[in-house]
């Protein structure tokens, strides 16, 4: 079994180990040890399925087919995976500039995603969002917008109406945001209401420890960014977010507390993303060169390590795991074409489909 860490037990809130790429430690296979074989199948398809999905993407950029600026996140499959296993489609859960896998891993279709990015009627924002706008209120994802840390606030709203309800195992607010959504305001002020109001909300802080194209050490005195939640007194753990169990484990462990009246939660995934912050490219960070470090951190590949552990603990073979991967590439393919012979969306919904539309009875539609 994997373990997981707070916040504040992590040496003068220092990654050490954790965000050094020559650690071996963090490149080996998953251990797991007392986990469900069918979940663990589904979790590895759903990886394979964003991570898929996202190669398609960056293709697709390359070739001039998406012309809209895209967020990658290859290389964090695991986080999105790990903390949907304990989600609801009656939660509310936002996103940010870069969420597709955290779109597809709680409910949404690659299929509307292309739809979305090649601005097609079909897509999961009828065509008018782009990558950074996704939505699907149908199986609780609120939406992601590209302005840093705006959607955190939103779900602690989410979540004090949910408390409101008044009901026991309450539903709750999810919020991603990157470790340079850390330097907002925003975030701070989120998480003192929140402690202050016992609120059901999930803080996730997606730490690949650059902010567009700054290190974190060049940002920040501390490479924890859990230890703004410990000033709230809100309970935080720090985790692999390479590591599907350690996510899940984590996971599962805050939503938990958080349902039954523990009060917020704060989860840091430390990871690493392969492409640069925008666009299909992997060495380049908006100018800066990261190769050698990113070699390594491709190492810690997520999908890699969870079919090793697959494999090394007999809970699958090589050929049922390739069997998974050629029929999520079967289905992308699908999926793609499907959204490439999709219709644009006609003339007529450019207000109708930005704007509200009063009903008959007076309320908004």
């Amino acid at each position: 079994m994997s373990t997981i860490t707070k916040s504040k037990d992590f040496k003068d809130y220092s990654l050490g180990s954790l965000e050094d790429p020559l650690n071996e430690k963090f490149k080996s296979s998953i251990n797991l040890d007392g986990e469900n074989k069918e979940q663990l199948l589904f979790d590895y398809k759903q990886m394979l399925l964003i991570r898929k999905t996202e190669e398609k993407i960056s293709e697709q950029l390359v070739a001039g087919e998406i012309k809209c600026p895209c967020h990658l996140a290859i290389g964090q499959e695991a986080i999105p995976v790990g903390i949907s296993r304990f989600l609801r489609k009656s939660d509310r859960v936002f996103g940010t500039h870069r969420s597709h896998g955290h779109f597809i891993a709680i409910g949404g279709t690659a299929e509307s995603l292309f739809a979305e990015v090649l601005g097609k009627a079909s897509g999961c924002s009828k065509g008018f969002g782009g990558s950074m706008h996704l939505y699907g209120k149908e199986f609780g994802f609120y939406g992601s917008v590209p302005i840093v840390g705006a959607t955190i606030s939103l779900a602690v709203g989410a979540g004090l109406a949910a408390q409101m309800d008044k009901k026991e195992n309450s539903d709750m607010g999810v919020c991603y945001f990157g470790d340079g959504a850390a330097e907002e305001g925003t975030l701070h002020e989120s998480l003192n209401f929140a402690s202050i109001f016992n609120i059901p909300v999930l803080f996730v802080c997606e730490n690949n420890l650059f902010s567009s194209h700054l290190h974190i050490s060049q940002r920040q005195p501390k490479s924890v960014v859990g230890r703004y939640a410990d000033a709230h007194d809100i309970l935080s753990y720090t985790v692999d977010g390479n590591d599907l169990v350690a996510v899940s484990q984590a996971a599962q462990a805050l939503i938990d507390n958080s349902r039954n009246g523990g009060g917020p939660g704060f989860l840091e995934v430390v990871t690493y993303r392969w492409k640069g912050h925008v666009g299909p490219q992997d060495d380049m960070d908006v100018g800066i060169k990261r190769g050698e470090a990113l070699n390594h951190w491709k190492k810690r590949d997520p999908i890699r390590r969870l079919s090793e552990g697959l494999i090394k603990s007999n809970l699958s073979t090589e050929g049922q795991l390739s069997a998974i991967q050629k029929e999520v590439d079967q289905s992308i393919q699908q999926d793609w074409e499907s959204a490439l012979q999709a219709p644009y969306p006609e003339k007529s919904t450019l207000l109708s489909a930005v704007y509200s539309q009063p009903s008959p009875g007076g309320k908004n539609v």
